[in-house]
């Protein structure tokens, strides 16, 4: 099975950039896909500085539903947004003052990988932050997902007026334009090597950076058991897997666990793979609302990830009975949660009130 490689440079134009990113493309791109991946063969996608995060979203998930192994090469920068204090990738048109509108937000990542089955995705990252997101990283992890094998390191900023290069994936790219891919573990720490050799040499310090290495591999995974069922079209089979093990971590944990709110979650996605967007929908305002009534604030990634998932759902939904009565739910849950999008409950409520009109 061809795997799938997804290039991603970005950092922002001018005064704030911290790290030439984008060097390191045209570095990797000489090697061949195939020793990217990992795999006999291999697609490539490079996404070189790019302006809008909604275009890079459109292209991870694309990448993330492909079928075969996934390989993400990440270099860039990340950032906190003002209101929120979550971490972001910034993008070209990336400033402070608009983190939350022009960067991508990391849950992005983090939640378009969620699905992919254990052992089937690396990342390998890249990654300079700015002074407060650095401080803000020495209390909270960088959450790339349970599936995911994650490698790489976050450097601190440079010195002022310095821009700095990539140079772990440098290292990366070194080692694989020999043509042999070693395992991700053994090519992270011949990575590392080479980066500090590098630093060495012209008189800098990877000392500080924070290391990246989370494997991935896990046996008898549910997912890629659901993963398979669904490419083969066994849409029932994988939901009923699914409910399965939402209700056994409903009764083991609670509706509001994490483990739980996970397997609903995967069951809502089922649904959209399966062509019932009102089911799908459902679901993601049932997991917004059991959040909501756990505690979580409005402003939560999962929260608005949940209420934003419904919208989009129920923008497919084509029977004008069930869009009304799931636009009612959603119209009230957009009340409490508007999210990042302006517009959304504006856009809800015109929206049911044409299908009003319809009768």
């Amino acid at each position: 099975m061809p795997g799938t490689v997804l290039l991603l440079a970005a950092s922002p134009v001018g005064r704030g950039r911290l790290v030439d990113a984008a060097s390191v493309l045209p570095v990797l791109a000489a090697v061949p896909p195939a020793v990217l991946s990992g795999t006999d063969t291999a697609n490539v996608v490079e996404l070189a500085d790019p302006l809008e995060p909604q275009a890079v979203l459109t292209r991870l998930r694309a990448a993330a539903a492909a079928p075969g192994p996934l390989t993400v090469y990440v270099a860039g920068q990340l950032q906190l947004d003002r209101r929120q204090r979550l971490p972001h990738l910034a993008l070209a048109r990336t400033t402070p003052a608009t983190v939350r509108y022009t960067a991508l937000p990391w849950h992005w990542i983090r939640e378009e990988l969620r699905l992919r089955p254990s052992g089937a995705t690396t990342l390998l990252l890249d990654l300079h932050a700015d002074r407060e997101t650095w401080e803000w990283l020495r209390t909270h992890p960088l959450d790339c997902g349970r599936n995911n094998a994650v490698h790489g390191r976050i450097a601190p900023p440079p010195a002022r007026r310095t821009v700095a290069a990539p140079a772990y994936l440098r290292g990366i790219a070194t080692v694989l334009r020999s043509g042999h891919r070693p395992p991700p573990d053994q090519l992270h720490q011949q990575a590392l090597a080479r980066a500090a050799a590098d630093a060495a040499a012209s008189g800098a310090s990877t000392a500080a950076d924070l290391v990246l290495t989370v494997p991935g591999p896990a046996a008898g995974d549910p997912h890629a058991v659901i993963a398979d069922a669904v490419r083969s079209g066994r849409h029932a089979d994988a939901d009923a897997l699914a409910a399965r093990h939402e209700l056994a971590a409903v009764h083991a944990h609670g509706a509001a666990s994490e483990d739980a709110l996970h397997w609903t979650e995967v069951r809502a996605d089922l649904a959209m793979f399966a062509g019932d967007p009102a089911r799908s929908c459902r679901a993601w305002l049932t997991v917004a609302e059991v959040r909501l009534g756990a505690g979580q604030p409005p402003q939560a990634p999962a929260v608005e990830a949940a209420v934003d998932r419904a919208h989009h759902q129920w923008g497919r939904v084509r029977d004008a009975g069930q869009a009304r009565e799931l636009g009612a739910a959603l119209a009230a849950l957009r009340g409490r949660v508007p999210g990042s999008r302006e517009g959304a409950l504006d856009h809800v409520r015109r929206e049911l009130s044409r299908l009003q009109t319809q009768g």
